[in-house]
């Protein structure tokens, strides 16, 4: 049952009548404060080889700046903070998942033990405030088949919207062929994934951080949309053809490359440069309209939301705050402003959200 008051649920509800939409924020991130500690352990053994991680998650839980420690603190809230953040700035639901990268850097046992954790601590804030909260289930990959049944609990068991996997798994993609039975629970169960950015891996990252553009001013959108790339022309989708995929960031840039994707690979094949790449069954541009969806997290900007909603379709772009990496209350209202009409702007706060996490 939830908390919240009955006069803050008829404000609530009074405010989404006037608006005419519910504001459904769809990637925004919660961290256990005992994962973080993990973290600290790993980082103080020096025990993990990725220089992303090392970068990132060094500066979070060792820096005292105001930026670091508020984001830290809102994090690990589940309860009257984020509730308070989200009333100021005219959220009505959160979609919450484990931040990157979650469970993937730890060995497998570890790992698949602390899914579960943060899922059953996830779904009990959920059924606190089911007004306001829903959840994505978070999985350990480093054990497809324990993921795979982590998904079908997780939607199942636990009420779970769909799936949450931050990137690559130290350095692994989801294109490798021993990550097909997490699919096709997946598939299976409805549960849309979202692909979530994690910080490029070891292999790609050096260029990168010698100037400050591993994270989210690039980096993340690099590796990200690669990871995407990399799933689709590896014909993941000409195998599990109703699987759903979430990418935020507007789509880490990928639907403004629609063309040149379509003509390059084309062309790739045809070259048989590569004996991998191989034909699929529609253009890569198909897969991006038909099987992928795109929020707009830390991207409120109106030419570029009218853009994707233009080439990828109206159906196909969801609204996301980002929370609390890029919490601007002011970024809210910059997305009510994006010119739409009261038909569309209805899809991109909240029936969209509806449909793809089935609420």
């Amino acid at each position: 049952m939830s908390s919240e008051s009955t006069d803050a649920s008829s404000a609530r509800a009074a405010g989404v009548r006037a608006r005419g939409y519910a504001r459904i924020a769809t990637e925004e991130a919660f961290a256990p404060g005992w994962m973080l500690e993990r973290y600290q352990s790993l980082l103080a053994r020096r025990a993990l080889d990725d220089p992303g991680f090392n970068s990132l998650w060094g500066f979070y839980l060792g820096s005292r700046s105001a930026r670091a420690t508020q984001i830290i603190a809102r994090l690990k809230d589940l309860g009257p903070q984020r509730l308070a953040d989200m009333d100021a700035t005219g959220i009505d639901r959160q979609i919450i998942s484990l931040t990157s990268p979650g469970v993937q850097v730890f060995d497998r046992a570890s790992a698949v033990a602390m899914a579960r954790d943060a899922n059953d601590e996830l779904s009990a804030a959920v059924r606190s405030h089911p007004e306001r909260y829903a959840g994505l289930a978070a999985v350990a990959p480093q054990d497809p088949q324990a993921a795979a049944a982590e998904i079908d609990r997780g939607m199942g068991q636990l009420g779970m919207k769909g799936v949450i996997i931050n990137s690559h798994t130290l350095g692994e993609y989801l294109d490798d062929p021993k990550y097909s039975e997490l699919f096709a629970a997946a598939e299976a169960a409805n549960a849309p994934i979202y692909l979530h950015p994690n910080t490029p891996s070891k292999g790609m990252i050096a260029p990168l951080l010698e100037r400050g553009l591993d994270g989210a001013i690039y980096g993340f959108g690099v590796e990200t949309g690669m990871h995407m790339l990399r799933i689709i022309v590896s014909g993941v989708f000409d195998r599990f053809p109703r699987l759903k995929f979430v990418l935020g960031h507007l789509g880490e840039a990928l639907p403004f490359w629609l063309y040149r994707l379509d003509y390059m690979h084309r062309a790739t094949v045809a070259s048989e440069r590569y004996p991998h790449m191989r034909p699929l069954q529609r253009q890569l541009s198909d897969y991006l309209r038909e099987n992928v969806y795109v929020t707009t997290s830390g991207m409120p900007w109106g030419p570029a939301i009218r853009f994707c909603q233009q080439v990828l379709g109206v159906e196909r772009v969801l609204y996301a705050m980002d929370y609390p990496y890029q919490f601007v209350a002011q970024e809210v209202t910059l997305s009510d402003q994006v010119p739409m009409s009261d038909a569309e702007r209805r899809l991109f706060f909240q029936v969209n959200a509806e449909r793809v996490f089935s609420l």
